[in-house]
């Protein structure tokens, strides 16, 4: 085995021309960067962990236990209540003969991770093939996923599975509420601010600062420290007060680098001496050092330029920004991932940076002030070959003409 994105109110929602409706693949709802948490493994493989099924790499995979080969059960939690449509399976990459997962049921429950569960798929996989999807058989809505792999293909000493992937609908979540406070952490005191449904912070190692988003109780980070930066995914308990995370290097995927968990232990935010406090005060402190910043937060309904409500708090900072700075001109721009043609993505990410500049009108910015533009996918910080690569790539950037 090897080691291995505007409104004054509701009743006021700024949108703009929509783009052009194209049939937008569907995210993977069963991978580590849409928040999925593992409540339930068989016996592993040191090296070859269930988190690997879960990581958008086929070249990375679980095994069993030495000897383990059937009746292997794995239980996913998703963030929220999704319906499924399709999985999909990868054994192309086995490192083994015959070990490649064959037959497999996957179950969903609404109710928790060890009842009421209702069949959805019954399957026996290729022997080597990557992306075998494989249709629902009903439209069960849970928010717990049941994943039996009976057997292989002959080995008897190991069996094998490179990625399992899920594809449907999934709720819109609920905002958790305010998260803001100080977390201890596995890398330290870590500083949160929670302004709409932006995120910044700092944690006290080597001058780490984070800036990203919170939907629902997902939140996603890009991080810096000092010659090092990557994304960040956690999952909030329920009560909002303690996460679950996983932690990446630089625009690396497959397997994470690390776990991140915390608890919040005041609700006081606290701070850093390398950190400003704010959305407003980051965005400064970028804007008037390299004249450019990038802002999260910022989130939009599926595929429209239609700010959602949630979303305006982090506006109001950018507004709060330019207040203090009269002479400053923002070029607006917008930014989306991979999904769907660069036609439709580069007239999707205008119209979601001409709503942003129509919000900041809406609360008093000078119109001349602001210009927009929409750049679609062609400028990526991050692997959309990852829902938290997409998720990162799905931004708004200002920059000082």
């Amino acid at each position: 085995m090897r080691p291995c994105l505007a409104p004054m109110s509701l009743a006021l929602a700024v949108t703009c021309a929509a783009a052009p409706a194209v049939a937008a693949p569907q995210p993977n709802l069963l991978s580590l960067g849409a928040g999925v948490v593992v409540v339930v493994e068989p016996a592993t493989y040191a090296s070859w962990p269930v988190l690997a099924i879960l990581d958008d790499d086929a070249a990375s995979g679980w095994a069993c236990a030495e000897g383990r080969t059937t009746g292997n059960v794995f239980v996913f939690e998703l963030p929220e209540p999704s319906t499924f449509s399709a999985f999909e399976f990868d054994t192309a990459g086995i490192d083994q003969d015959g070990a490649g997962a064959r037959d497999v049921v996957v179950e969903v429950s609404a109710s928790s991770a060890t009842s009421g569960f209702a069949p959805v798929l019954r399957a026996s996989l290729k022997d080597r093939a990557d992306g075998q999807r494989l249709s629902a058989a009903a439209p069960v809505e849970g928010r717990f996923v049941r994943l039996t792999i009976l057997n292989n293909h002959g080995n008897d000493t190991w069996t094998e599975l490179m990625g399992f992937r899920g594809y449907g609908t999934q709720r819109q979540p609920k905002p958790l509420g305010d998260i803001s406070g100080t977390y201890d952490t596995s890398y330290s005191k870590f500083h949160l601010r929670q302004q709409g449904t932006a995120l910044v912070g700092c944690y006290e190692y080597d001058e780490g600062v984070f800036e990203g988003t919170i939907e629902g109780r997902v939140m996603k980070l890009a991080w810096t420290e000092g010659d090092g930066h990557g994304p960040a995914v956690f999952v909030f308990t329920p009560d909002g007060q303690s996460f679950l995370g996983h932690w990446w290097h630089g625009t690396d995927k497959g397997l994470p680098a690390g776990a991140w968990n915390g608890k919040r232990v005041s609700t006081q935010v606290g701070g850093c001496p390398h950190w400003s406090g704010s959305v407003a005060g980051e965005l400064h402190k970028d804007l008037a050092g390299s004249g450019r910043a990038r802002l999260y937060g910022i989130l939009f309904d599926v595929d429209k330029a239609t700010i959602r409500s949630e979303s305006l708090p982090t506006l109001d900072e950018v507004v709060r920004l330019l207040a203090t700075e009269p002479d400053w001109r923002l070029l607006i721009e917008g930014h989306t991932d991979s999904t769907g043609s660069p036609a439709h993505n580069r007239t999707l990410s205008e119209a979601r940076a001409a709503a942003v500049k129509a919000y900041l009108v809406s609360r008093g910015v000078e119109e001349a002030r602001l210009t927009t533009a929409g750049l679609g996918a062609e400028r990526p910080v991050a692997d959309n070959a990852t829902e938290l690569g997409r998720a990162q790539n799905r931004r708004v950037e200002f920059a000082r003409r």
